[in-house]
């Protein structure tokens, strides 16, 4: 990124994460952020690292939280955002009929209308520009159901739909759209969403750091990529997924999660 294209970047979910290694690696090369989470002493710590950071506490599960990020993407009054990182989501562990019904609500509203409505809100104001850069965190869950994480890989599916539908809406526009579908990640997502028996069960080359994926995902979205799988072990799984009967894939996607 010592040469990014963006100009100034607007990072949901930038308190932890792939978020915020997103954040350092843009605040790095000189772009100016809005970092957006609930945890402002977070925010706080990693905007006094670099210049012309703004923090934005907010919860996107909330309609006032939701206002707050559209209200700074229309200001003409503050710097205009060219980049937007949607990565604030969460995932929900276990028997879906089990689940908090609160909780797989406040899941989809983060994952899937949050998103949508800032992806399209960051749309309707590059469009005027002729310019613009949109990254979409989804997962290589989004590939396949996933059995006891199957709200988290519906949304997810979505995401990745959504994205690449965007993408192609927009071609030739001079707006570029990236779906960014990492694996397995070392961050907080495992122990929000009750899957730290993840980390027992699959060995350490299949997991990447959430700066490198990051560092992937800020490539793709300049380089105008639909879609970023990082690393070697996630590319070959989404391949595989691509080519497998779902019956097959419902089944091994099943016996993987009953081993954590």
């Amino acid at each position: 990124m010592a040469q990014a294209p963006f100009t100034h970047a607007l990072v949901t979910g930038a308190s932890s994460g792939i978020g915020e290694s997103v954040a350092h690696k843009l605040g790095k090369a000189g772009v100016g952020m809005v970092l957006v989470a609930r945890r402002k002493d977070r925010l706080e710590a990693i905007a006094a690292q670099y210049p012309n950071v703004e923090v934005l506490v907010a919860d996107l599960t909330t309609q006032s939280g939701l206002d707050a990020v559209i209200s700074r993407l229309q200001s003409d009054s503050l710097p205009l955002i060219d980049l937007v990182v949607n990565n604030a989501g969460f995932g929900t562990s276990g028997a879906f009929v089990e689940a908090d019904p609160q909780r797989l609500s406040n899941e989809i509203s983060l994952n899937v209308n949050a998103l949508t409505r800032i992806s399209h809100e960051a749309i309707r104001q590059m469009q005027p520009r002729g310019r613009g850069f949109l990254l979409n965190v989804s997962s290589i869950a989004s590939f396949q159901p996933g059995p006891e994480l199957a709200v988290y890989a519906a949304t997810k599916a979505f995401v990745t739909s959504l994205t690449e539908a965007l993408h192609e809406e927009l071609r030739g526009s001079g707006i570029r759209v990236t779906a960014l579908c990492p694996g397995l990640t070392r961050t907080e997502f495992q122990s929000v969403s009750n899957t730290s028996g993840l980390e027992s069960t699959f060995p350490d080359f299949a997991w990447m750091s959430a700066d490198d994926v990051a560092r992937d995902g800020l490539r793709a979205v300049a380089d105008g990529k639909a879609i970023c799988v990082p690393g070697l072990v996630n590319k070959s799984l989404a391949m595989v997924s691509t080519f497998t009967p779902r019956g097959l894939a419902r089944r091994i996607a099943g016996l993987a999660t009953r081993l954590r």
